[in-house]
């Protein structure tokens, strides 16, 4: 009995001991709705930062602007009086209030993530990381958001990077 109750503990706390993470179900969006699912992004603690590792399919080929945002809903919602795809999402995430889209290495939104680069397949699969985010728990219940167009880390020549429309979105859970 001591060696089952032994072995019962020691799963549990190796279990515990595992790093945060989440798979990110990511969903077409639209201004009417939430569509089709697209695959997955898995979420993981790393040295480096947090891992965003894609398991993506159906995307435009090419450079897409990719980022956390500040609300845990995909929903469409009204912006300047018309529909917007996953607008409820929210603006990036941007705790400390700076205003500003830098990329991940800059000193902006902690929600800039480098680009996400889809091949001529459609897929996405290679990972990127954040070096200025740790913590699983800093992103939890939040918006991943994919954007129609890339990514300059700047406001400038638009802002928030030029990105664009928002085409996929998924909720962190």
């Amino acid at each position: 009995m001591k060696r089952f109750t032994l072995t019962i503990l020691a799963l549990a706390f190796s279990a515990g001991a595992q790093a945060a993470g989440d798979n990110v179900e990511m969903n077409l969006v639209t201004s009417q709705s939430v569509g089709q699912s697209i695959g997955s992004i898995k979420i993981s603690e790393t040295d480096k930062g947090l891992e965003f590792a894609p398991d993506l399919k159906a995307l435009p080929p090419g450079e897409h602007g990719f980022h956390i945002h500040a609300n845990g809903s995909c929903q469409p919602a009204i912006k300047e009086g018309k529909a917007s795809a996953a607008e409820a999402a929210g603006g990036h995430f941007d705790p400390e209030k700076t205003g500003k889209h830098e990329g991940p290495d800059g000193k902006g939104h902690l929600g800039d993530l480098p680009a996400l680069i889809v091949d001529k397949d459609g897929k996405a699969t290679t990972p990127v990381y954040a070096p200025r985010l740790k913590k699983f728990a800093d992103i939890e219940g939040k918006a991943l958001m994919i954007h129609v167009g890339g990514d300059n880390m700047s406001d400038h020549p638009k802002p928030l990077g030029g990105g664009g429309a928002r085409y996929a979105c998924g909720v962190i859970k």
